[in-house]
């Protein structure tokens, strides 16, 4: 099956796009290469031995879609990555967001319609939750997105609940990721930001190569075992497993629309991943803490059973693989 994956290139499209070929499909791909690099295309045929077909283009560009499919007319599915995802630039810069992140999925489901696509996997996020007391997080629990990042999530997740709706044999399996770290075994793939890194993993890494100096930890005063924030760190492999999973599903059967959670259920605190990384690396990673940020809440893990009932989705990869895979990528890919 030929599957199209959108923002292909970056951090969760290329472990994905590996694991979509290595399933046996035909994964094509474009990106804009906004927050991507082109010789991740090389390192993908590297670990595959096959090189996906690549459009180098935008999205929210529905002549270049329009393109796309009419060289591909017989695309099975799509797999929607692309998108703007810095939470602080959102806040800064709402416009820009909303404009791309919504424009993008209205694109692909006008010509999706034109070529009788039918299979729509939206890289949906755990922002869309409102604020719990109360943990795991389960997928019908109320929504509520704290910054214009999260509100694109959610409001993407609206207009693919109403198309579906509108279109009752339109497929779509909404999956709402936790926090993807780590990178694949073979070092060629993982999470490379441009500048200072928004995610912990990635600042982690920096750190320990020598990049930057310490890691600043906002907030040791929460309510949690240690007193910093804790969140449920799933392995980047795992999570494109998660998509393989949804994609067979849709092979088997009429979905109609589907919600899941793809996180491991477990919470981990930052001096949990702190002190993993050290362990399994060497006592590489120097810290402070300092002040809470505005917005940051206590705890945030998944509850991942109906993942698992309804896809045979299980995590298989422990907490120190997801430290010791993220600085072997780090390590062999310094600048």
């Amino acid at each position: 099956m030929k599957i199209l994956l959108t923002g292909g290139l970056g951090y969760i499209g290329s472990h994905t796009a590996v694991e979509v070929i290595n399933s046996g499909n035909e994964a094509i791909i474009i990106d804009n290469l906004s927050n991507s690099k082109i010789e991740v295309l090389d390192k993908i045929e590297k670990i595959t031995g096959r090189r996906p077909k690549f459009y180098q283009d935008d999205v929210c560009d529905i002549s270049a879609l329009k393109k796309l499919f009419a060289e591909n007319p017989d695309i099975f599915a799509v797999i929607h990555f692309a998108g703007f995802k810095a939470v602080g630039e959102s806040c800064k810069e709402p416009l820009k967001y909303y404009k791309n992140n919504l424009l993008s999925t209205l694109n692909l489901l006008e010509v999706m319609e034109s070529y009788q696509c039918k299979n729509f996997i939206f890289s949906s996020s755990a922002t869309v939750y409102a604020v719990s007391e109360i943990m795991p997080l389960e997928e019908d629990f109320p929504l509520g997105a704290s910054n214009p990042y999260g509100r694109t999530k959610l409001f993407n997740e609206e207009i693919l609940k109403d198309y579906q709706s509108a279109h009752p044999d339109f497929n779509v399996i909404l999956l709402r990721y936790f926090n993807p770290i780590g990178a694949h075994e073979s070092g060629l793939l993982g999470e490379d930001p441009n500048g200072i890194p928004n995610n912990l993993m990635p600042y982690i890494c920096k750190v320990a190569t020598g990049e930057l100096d310490h890691l600043n930890i906002f907030g040791n005063d929460y309510k949690t075992k240690d007193g910093t924030g804790v969140r449920d760190y799933i392995h980047i492999m795992d999570l494109a497993n998660g998509h393989i999973k949804a994609l067979e599903k849709m092979t088997k059967e009429n979905v109609g629309l589907k919600i899941y959670n793809l996180g491991t259920g477990t919470g981990y605190s930052v001096l949990d991943i702190v002190n993993t990384f050290n362990k399994v690396n060497g006592n590489l990673v120097k810290y402070e803490f300092t002040s809470r940020r505005p917005g940051d809440i206590a705890e945030c893990y998944a509850s991942p059973s109906k993942a698992e009932k309804e896809l045979g989705f299980k995590t298989t990869k422990s907490l120190e693989d997801m430290c010791k895979s993220s600085y072997q990528y780090q390590k062999q890919n310094k600048k």
